[in-house]
């Protein structure tokens, strides 16, 4: 098997923890970022560089200077970058009209404008490598928007546009841009959920206030009844880091709970982008 030199943003917990571990298991380099690996995270960090093949760097998506430095620091010590992959998020929940303007623009610029400085800094190398592999952890949220999500199910919709988008664009020239779609799965991002700062709206909504923290209760219940294992993600990251160039799919979907529903409208969805493409003469991306 062909070592990888592997990025991978928010390993500090969840699913990008578990992908740094299982892809360093497999003798690939891995460059697992996190911010505050100092303060907070420094345990995490510490933990990570215990294992082979992991080296932690402290990477602030939300600043591309941060980033560009990061890939500077991978490209200096490996000369290359072939996998990109952009975990790191914040889930948000409760009512949208909560939801203020900077409350929207913290979420965004970490879930949409992170993952695009990651992106916009790996490019330049994976197309003069002529290839690369860019996975970002989108959701099935962002193939439907769930009331009371609905931010959230905002920045995963725009995580999917630009994946889509760009897996067409940047195929021709080596690079592999596609997505993972996780259900709900009992990562620790549930204890790090943001919700609306304006409490000020929350009386006028009466009864329907109480709905997010019954959803709540209901993802606990399914956890307890399912038990869904994170791992089955990072399983999803490595296989397809071990896919050929250009036979990976868009979209995989990970979700033992609703994933069918995603899968169905991913493949509907799918034959008539195809068309869409065709009949505008862009066939030649389908290949």
């Amino acid at each position: 098997m062909e070592k990888k030199v592997i990025l991978i943003t928010g390993t500090n917990s969840g699913f990008g923890w578990l992908a740094a571990n299982s892809c360093a298991a497999l003798g690939h380099k891995v460059y697992a970022t996190m911010r505050d690996t100092k303060g907070r995270n420094a345990d995490k960090a510490k933990a990570l560089v215990q294992q082979a093949n992991i080296e932690v760097l402290d990477v602030e998506v939300t600043n591309g200077k941060s980033v560009v430095s990061a890939l500077a620091t991978i490209l200096k010590k490996e000369g290359r970058i072939d996998v990109v992959v952009n975990n790191a998020g914040i889930f948000a929940t409760g009512i949208t009209e909560t939801f203020t303007e900077d409350d929207v623009e913290k979420i965004m610029d970490v879930d949409v404008k992170g993952p695009w400085r990651i992106i916009r800094a790996a490019l330049p190398q994976m197309r003069k490598q002529r290839e690369g592999l860019i996975i970002n952890i989108s959701s099935v949220a962002g193939r439907f928007s769930s009331p009371f999500m609905t931010v959230y199910n905002s920045a995963k919709f725009a995580v999917e546009g630009l994946t889509e988008g760009l897996h067409y664009e940047v195929r021709p020239l080596g690079v592999d841009v596609v997505m993972i779609q996780p259900g709900a799965f009992p990562t620790e991002i549930f204890g790090k959920t943001v919700t609306g700062s304006d409490v000020t709206v929350i009386a006028g909504y009466g009864d329907l206030a109480k709905v997010p923290e019954q959803m709540g209760a209901g993802i606990g219940q399914m956890f307890e009844a399912m038990k869904p294992n994170p791992q089955s993600v990072a399983d999803a990251i490595v296989k397809l880091i071990n896919t050929p160039n250009g036979k990976r799919p868009l979209r995989t979907v990970v979700d033992p709970a609703t994933g069918n529903l995603a899968e169905i409208a991913n493949k509907h969805v799918k034959e008539q982008y195809d068309n869409f493409l065709t009949a505008f003469g862009m066939q030649a991306m389908l290949n």
